[in-house]
């Protein structure tokens, strides 16, 4: 058993951003421990606080950074969720693949700026790292958290966070390619002067199984005019979003870029 002051370091340490390999060695600590700790949360002053959030007040208000929220809420439609722990404390968690350490470092920022009050660790998995922060006030900011998968329940937005996206359309867009999209090249042959010659060209992915966040998703670029078509339906029920036309696709590397 460690005392409540080395967990308390411990946490704090990993929510700055050490490594579980590194917090373990300073403090003479297990990762098995540390990272048990991170994932029940156990009760830690430091970490429980029931501040008052701008969507509690008498008349609540929006996030102090909308455009990081709006990114921030299209990486909790893609690859997010809100889980209940003990005490009444809620857990975000943003999965973000190993291979974009850049998408990583993003959803932390984007995190820290919508709620300052609250640390953000980064908990290593299977090939993905589970970027999380941990608030009882995670629910008010993401009211589509509930119970079961999102495509099979409902997915709609309140008024303040439609309003947060008609104002920042792009953060949302790039926070739901970053998390359920991708950009390739593609590439075909044409007979050209008797001779067949190769040619790239660029698109984006977004796969969902949500009928509704696709629909967010299309809606928002049919907002900033970026054309759009259904692509082909993937294997369990995904389906697909295609950007292709050389203008929208030129909008969307201006604004949102692949992963990296």
């Amino acid at each position: 058993m460690y005392d409540l002051e080395t967990r308390r370091r411990a946490l704090n340490l990993v929510a700055e951003g050490r490594s579980l390999n590194s917090v373990s060695k300073q403090l003479g600590v297990s990762r098995a421990s540390i990272r048990s700790w991170l994932i029940r949360l156990d009760p830690l002053p430091s970490v429980v606080k029931r501040e008052q959030c701008v969507r509690c007040r008498p008349q609540p208000g929006m996030p102090t950074a909308p455009g990081a929220y709006a990114y921030l809420f299209g990486l909790y439609l893609g690859d997010g969720c809100v889980s209940r722990h003990h005490r009444g404390n809620f857990s975000l968690r943003i999965a973000c693949a190993d291979a974009w350490p850049g998408l990583i470092a993003a959803c932390a920022d984007a995190i820290r700026a919508v709620r300052p009050e609250s640390k953000v660790c980064r908990v290593q998995r299977e090939g993905c790292v589970a970027v999380t922060s941990w608030s009882v006030h995670w629910p008010c900011l993401f009211p589509q958290h509930g119970a079961g998968k999102k495509h099979e329940r409902r997915i709609a937005t309140d008024a303040w966070q439609q309003e947060i996206l008609d104002r920042h359309p792009w953060p949302f867009i790039r926070g739901l390619i970053h998390s359920d999209g991708c950009r390739i090249t593609n590439w075909t042959t044409r007979l050209v002067a008797g001779q067949r010659k190769r040619y790239e060209y660029p698109r984006y992915f977004f796969s969902n199984k949500s009928d509704d966040i696709r629909k967010l998703f299309t809606d928002t670029l049919d907002r900033v005019g970026v054309e759009w078509a259904h692509g082909r339906q993937r294997t369990r029920g995904v389906k697909n979003i295609s950007v292709a036309r050389r203008a929208s696709v030129a909008l969307m590397d201006a604004h949102v870029g692949p992963k990296y």
